[in-house]
């Protein structure tokens, strides 16, 4: 890593500023090369680079000034990347930043990769792995709660809980590995109780890490809400209720809702997808019955079914059994309660009665922030949002899922009193999987799925 890189760190377009990165040996000398204190048609003053300290002026290409701007230089290792940087302040506009950075490329700084400023930040070991995903987490941020999760990741508590899990397994792989080289010396091994407790400690963080993930993963997808019933019962409008916004079409003829469709909401910090769907019902319309199975694959693909009944029609219980999943949750909203002065509330059996129920009018919004909570209170009642959650990371998962099962085979083992070297193995196999959470152990090939979703300039 001794060439240097430089990109626009900024989106592109038109706005107030525009930033240029430059990262590597050279990153001051090539700023001072097309900086000056003075604009270009007078007389040109070198700047004088002081680490971490705001310089004024312009970006001149010999006798032709591009740019009033400001440039702050980083000297390593205070600097993103832990290498030389300098950060130029530019006016956003797509023309003007080509120009700057065409200079650099002229001088001798080459175009960055997509995600190499961070990777430089891991591989000079300024930050860890997870770290550096929770950079590209804050970036995607769709919640409060995911934006809190990624800051906490950015901290490096997630480091921490591995980095701790790690040390207690190596110091029992030493023990195992000076009885098996040194047995002479070391003796014989011996499995104590407080051995036990040490490692049944490390693989239960590992369940809890894993659950955590199970628990937390919708905060990047969204919590999926499906709203189903039957035709004209107000799925529709309940659907625009709680967007606040017309996002699906209402009209009082049935079935006017065919293929599904859906929106992006968040509710206390919480993001969610709301799929709203055809209405189900026996029919022979070709066109229908596609709706229909449509949202039967919607309902399956849900993490929570909004099933939608109305006053002054009876519990479509024959439905509701042929739609309900047995293993998700489900409200029942009962609509139109604007009307129930005139019409009879239904009735849920028995077998329902287990199930929330919010009474809600989708014409004058009763009932719609009730349902909200209730949504909230059902998808995540157990979930314990804390400063120690883990981002939900997929490739975190299948390393700590492979990790456990090193854990049981290795705690089986000694209860068995395996030999000391098929145990050592385990446990050597175990720190390299929880390793490469962190990137102390990632081979290459997961380093360049992690930093090729990176955008270019981070």
């Amino acid at each position: 890593m001794t060439d240097t890189i430089a990109a626009i760190a900024t989106p592109f377009g038109s706005g107030g500023i525009g930033v240029i990165r430059v990262s590597g040996q050279q990153s001051f000398d090539l700023a001072a090369k097309i900086f000056s204190k003075t604009p270009a048609d007078g007389e040109k003053k070198a700047p004088q680079f002081i680490s971490h300290r705001v310089s004024h002026g312009f970006i001149c290409d010999g006798d032709t000034t591009i740019d009033e701007v400001l440039v702050i230089p980083m000297k390593a290792p205070r600097s993103y990347t832990a290498e030389d940087v300098v950060e130029i302040q530019a006016h956003s506009g797509t023309i003007v930043l080509r120009r700057i950075l065409d200079l650099l490329f002229r001088l001798g700084a080459r175009p960055a990769e997509p995600g190499e400023f961070t990777r430089r930040a891991f591989l000079n070991g300024r930050i860890d792995l997870t770290q550096a995903e929770a950079v590209a987490d804050i970036i995607n941020a769709r919640s409060d709660s995911s934006l809190k999760f990624a800051a906490s990741q950015s901290l490096g508590l997630l480091r921490q809980s591995i980095q701790e899990m790690i040390s207690v397994l190596t110091q029992f792989a030493a023990r195992l590995e000076a009885a098996i080289d040194f047995p002479d010396d070391a003796g014989a091994f011996s499995y104590t109780s407080q051995d036990k407790t040490k490692l049944q400690s490390v693989a239960d963080k590992i369940e809890r890490l894993i659950q955590q993930h199970k628990d937390a993963c919708f905060l990047k997808t969204g919590i999926r809400l499906a709203i189903c019933g039957e035709p004209n019962v107000g799925k529709s409008s309940i659907m625009n209720r709680i967007l606040e916004k017309e996002k699906s079409i209402i009209t009082a003829i049935p079935g006017t809702t065919r293929d599904p469709i859906e929106d992006n909401l968040t509710i206390e910090g919480i993001p969610f997808v709301v799929v709203d769907t055809a209405g189900i019902h026996q029919t022979d319309d070709l066109v229908e019955i596609i709706g229909i199975e449509k949202a039967r694959d919607q309902i399956e693909a849900a993490d929570i079914v909004l099933y939608v009944i109305e006053t002054g029609r009876p519990f479509p219980e024959k439905t509701v059994s042929k739609s309900l999943p047995e293993d998700k949750p489900v409200i029942f909203a009962i609509n139109k309660m604007d009307l129930i002065d005139e019409l009879d509330m239904p009735q849920l059996p028995e077998k329902y009665n287990c199930f929330p129920l919010v009474e809600v009018s989708a014409l004058t919004g009763k009932g719609i922030n009730t349902l909200k909570t209730r949504l909230l209170e059902t998808c995540i009642g157990n979930l314990e949002i804390g400063d120690n959650a883990v981002i939900p990371n997929l490739r975190h998962k299948n390393a700590l899922v492979q990790a456990l099962g090193y854990m049981s085979t290795i705690m089986e083992g000694l209860e068995n009193a395996q030999e000391e070297e098929t145990l050592a193995l385990d446990v050597k196999n175990c720190i390299d999987h929880l390793g490469t959470i962190t990137g102390d152990t990632a081979p290459p090939d997961i380093l360049d799925a992690v930093f090729n979703n990176f955008c270019i300039g981070k």
